[in-house]
C-alpha cells in the first residue's frame, strides 16, 4: 500500500502550485513528505505545515539532488513515491524578425538548453537517483511493488504553441521516456507514469491579467475554467493507489487542444 504513514515521498517543485497541492494530498493520506524546491521560504513553511522536511534543491545540479535525497532519507526514510513537478518555460520563436529594424534573430540556444536541462534532464536525474534508492527496499506485496514515480509533462508535449519549441521538446521528452523507464524498472516493482496538465490555476497563472485568464478558461471545452492544482494532486494520488497504473501518459486538460498561438 503506497498511501500510509509508513510511506515517504519526495515532491520536486513542491513549494507551490501543482507540487504543493500534491504534497498536501499525500500528507492527508499519512504519507511523510519531503519538498525539493528553490524557494526556501515557501518550501520551509509548507514542510512545517505538513510535518515534513524541506530541502533546497536545484534539479540541474547532481550535488544538490544527491544532498537533497540524503537529507530527506535521513529525516523521513527512503522514499517510495517520487513526484516530479519542478519545471519552467520560456517563449521564443525559432526565427523572428524585428518589426522596426528587420533584424533576424533565432531562438537563443542557451535559453533552449536551460529548459531542457531543468524540465527533461532534471526530471531524469531525480528519477534515476530516486529509483536507485527504491530498489534497496523490500517489496510491499506479493507482486513485488516497491514504489512509484510520477512525472509532470504538459499538453504542450503534443500540441505546443508558437514560441514553445524548447518547452514542448522538454515535455515531449518526459512523455517519451515514461514507457522505457517503466520497462527498465518493471523487474524492480517500480511503476512510472506521467501527467500532462492543460491550463492550470497555478501561482504563475494567477499573476496574469483577469481578461487573459477569462479568455483561457473560455477556450477549455468543458468545464470552462482553469484546472485546479487539487485536481492534478487527485490524479497523482490515484497513480499511487492503483497498482495497475503503469507506463501511462495521461492528459488532464478539460479536452483542450491548444491553438497555434
Amino acid at each position: 500500500m503506497l498511501l500510509s504513514n509508513s510511506i515517504a515521498a519526495v515532491i520536486t517543485g513542491g513549494a507551490s502550485g501543482l507540487g504543493a497541492a500534491t504534497a498536501r494530498a499525500l500528507a492527508a493520506h499519512g504519507v511523510k513528505v519531503a519538498i525539493f524546491d528553490m524557494n526556501a521560504d515557501k518550501g520551509t513553511a509548507l514542510a512545517q505545515e505538513l510535518g515534513g522536511i524541506f530541502c533546497k534543491v536545484d534539479v540541474t545540479s547532481d550535488a544538490d539532488v544527491d544532498t537533497g535525497f540524503a537529507q530527506a532519507r535521513a529525516a523521513i526514510g527512503q522514499e517510495r513515491i517520487l513526484v516530479n513537478c519542478a519545471g519552467t518555460g520560456n517563449a521564443f520563436k525559432t526565427v523572428s524578425r524585428d518589426k522596426q529594424t528587420g533584424e533576424i534573430k533565432h531562438f537563443p540556444l542557451h535559453a533552449f538548453d536551460k529548459i531542457i536541462q531543468i524540465n527533461l534532464i532534471g526530471t531524469f536525474r531525480c528519477i534515476a537517483k530516486s529509483a536507485a534508492g527504491m530498489v534497496t527496499l523490500q517489496p510491499l506485496d506479493p507482486q513485488g511493488e516497491r514504489g512509484v514515480i510520477i512525472n509532470t509533462a504538459s499538453v504542450a508535449a503534443e500540441d505546443g504553441q508558437m514560441g514553445q519549441a524548447a518547452y514542448s521538446a522538454s515535455k515531449a521528452g518526459v512523455v517519451g521516456m515514461t514507457l522505457p523507464i517503466a520497462r527498465d524498472l518493471m523487474s524492480e516493482g517500480i511503476r512510472v507514469n506521467t501527467i500532462l496538465p492543460g491550463i492550470f490555476d497555478t501561482p504563475l497563472m494567477q499573476g496574469a491579467p483577469e481578461n487573459v485568464k477569462t479568455a483561457l478558461a473560455a477556450s477549455v471545452p468543458f468545464p470552462k475554467r482553469l484546472g485546479l492544482p487539487e485536481e492534478y494532486a487527485s490524479l497523482a494520488v490515484e497513480m499511487c493507489r492503483n497498482s495497475y497504473f503503469n507506463g501511462e501518459d495521461v492528459r488532464l486538460d478539460g479536452a483542450i487542444r491548444m491553438a497555434p498561438r
